[in-house]
């Protein structure tokens, strides 16, 4: 019997997904995902002045890495990345169950973010830093149109991304509802909104909250809107132009969390 073409495509991205590796550079980035017995890694090149700073996180990963000549880096990154003389190659991080990980830790009121087509890393990058600062149970994305885990979206996130689980969906308002039926409060971020965060959430602070944020300039997808319980924004003083998302995700962050 033939298989469906739905259970193909699936089994073509678990094959794809298991034969990915992503490729870590600069000091920050690296010497955590060394320090994250969660990572699954492969390859290890540094100079020798950024294996004396990485010293301590080598020595606890176990691994041996291979010295590289600073001027004749041989990592197979791009040319212009700062890679400050490390590179790591990995594999993917797996977060695991998508209802486990949006409820955070135990007594932990979750906040969770939501990217509605956010593509480029250096974004979804400082959002996941954003995030891990404000205590986020996690970040989500989709698995197409939305960033993957890069070398430029770890070191923009400083650390975090070993840290802040990214997690990617398949549809983002499917992944909305669910989090609906677990009690969270769904407010999508929008610049013609009528309520700030603090209005929205005064009648509910004891309730879990998703922040849905859009991509800047064409912003949320008019079904992620729809999904929502609440459009809401954040009041500018003067009338400049909207934050790009990452800088909006930190201010939303902030707000949401003063109300708990």
């Amino acid at each position: 019997m033939k298989k469906p073409k739905w259970v193909v495509q699936k089994e073509k991205d678990k094959r794809q997904a298991a034969s990915e590796t992503v490729w870590l550079f600069g000091l920050h980035a690296v010497r955590d995902a060394l320090m994250n017995p969660d990572r699954e890694r492969l390859r290890l090149i540094v100079t020798k002045n950024a294996c004396d700073k990485l010293a301590d996180a080598i020595e606890a990963s176990g691994m041996t890495p291979e010295m590289a000549d600073p001027r004749r880096f041989p990592a197979p990154i791009d040319p212009n990345s700062v890679h400050q003389g490390a590179a790591l190659e990995v594999k993917p991080l797996n977060w695991g169950d998508f209802a486990s990980r949006v409820i955070g830790g135990e007594g932990k009121m979750p906040v969770v973010v939501m990217l509605d087509r956010v593509t480029d890393p250096h974004n979804v990058g400082a959002v996941l830093r954003s995030a891990e600062v404000f205590g986020a149970s996690a970040v989500v994305g989709t698995k197409h149109g939305s960033a993957p885990e890069t070398g430029a979206l770890a070191k923009t996130a400083s650390g975090a991304l070993e840290r802040q689980p990214y997690l990617r969906v398949r549809n983002l308002a499917e992944a909305m509802e669910e989090l609906r039926k677990m009690g969270f409060v769904v407010l999508g971020m929008d610049g013609e909104a009528t309520k700030t965060i603090e209005e929205a959430l005064a009648a509910r602070p004891d309730r879990p909250v998703a922040l849905v944020m859009g991509a800047e300039g064409p912003g949320l997808r008019e079904k992620t809107k729809a999904t929502c319980d609440a459009l809401v924004k954040i009041p500018f003083a003067r009338d400049f132009g909207s934050l790009n998302v990452s800088n909006a995700a930190a201010v939303a962050l902030y707000a949401t969390r003063l109300t708990r």
